[in-house]
């Protein structure tokens, strides 16, 4: 399912922070549920709108004011490493993380990119999502190790993820909204971690127990393109007049 609705006031913004530095998609999935479009191309390159997914959020990175963008290489990843260069064509720098196959799941692939993102915030991006969000609002309040964009719940998630009390996340429960694969994160949320395979929930977890996990809720179009269904429906959504794609704007 997809996320539309009025945008004009549909994020409830973080406020002040810090601006990101540098942003990583993840893009080394094999894409399981949008087999067989996956078995000889990855995920990220399937088009819409007559661009491929990654080509969308090169786009709006660059629009953000974002130059080093840092993408994990799994499953095909040579063939996205073709398609989208030094970056130069989106105005960014883009540097690879080549992860092999099988990946290092999210938390581990992340962390074997911190070296190349830098010392201060970065932006994390799924490389199988679509949205219509501003990526150069986002800010990730100085106390917060990380700092999520949530959006309602769609229906391949009616329980949500995460519940907001004030700007604090807490984890499921009553008012929970599903974390759209958008994400502020500072290297210290990796305090501690080894190189290898392990996911990200559990670090999330840690520091949202311990006050340290900060987000906000957007309302506008969003959509987890998860299989050829839900990529179908995007391609349909993409011809109507009211979803803008992201970009430099006029």
């Amino acid at each position: 399912m997809s996320i539309k609705s009025d945008k004009s006031g549909a994020s409830d913004r973080a406020g002040a922070g810090d601006a990101p530095t540098a942003a990583m998609i993840l893009a080394a999935g094999r894409g399981e549920r949008m087999r067989p479009l996956t078995d000889e191309k990855p995920k990220p390159l399937l088009e819409v709108a007559g661009r491929a997914l990654i080509e969308w959020h090169l786009m709006s990175i660059a629009a953000a004011g974002i130059h080093r963008v840092v993408i994990n290489l799994g499953w095909l990843g040579e063939q996205i490493a073709g398609a989208v260069g030094d970056g130069s064509g989106f105005g960014v720098q883009v540097v690879y993380s080549r992860e092999g196959y099988p990946a290092l799941e999210t938390g581990g692939g992340i962390f074997r990119a911190l070296p190349m993102l830098g010392d201060g915030p970065f932006l994390v991006v799924n490389g199988d999502v679509w949205t219509d969000l501003q990526l150069g609002v986002l800010r990730c309040p100085t106390e917060s190790l990380a700092h999520l964009v949530l959006v309602p719940n769609p229906d391949h998630n009616p329980g949500g993820d995460f519940r907001l009390e004030g700007r604090q996340l807490r984890d499921g429960g009553p008012g929970a909204r599903t974390y759209s694969g958008i994400g502020l994160y500072r290297p210290g949320l990796f305090q501690g971690c080894r190189a290898g395979r392990f996911p990200l929930a559990p670090l999330l977890q840690r520091a949202i127990g311990a006050g340290q996990v900060s987000g906000e809720i957007y309302g506008g179009y969003w959509t987890d393109v998860g299989d050829p269904e839900r990529l179908a429906r995007l391609r349909e959504a993409l011809t109507d007049p009211g979803v803008q794609p992201p970009g430099p704007g006029p």
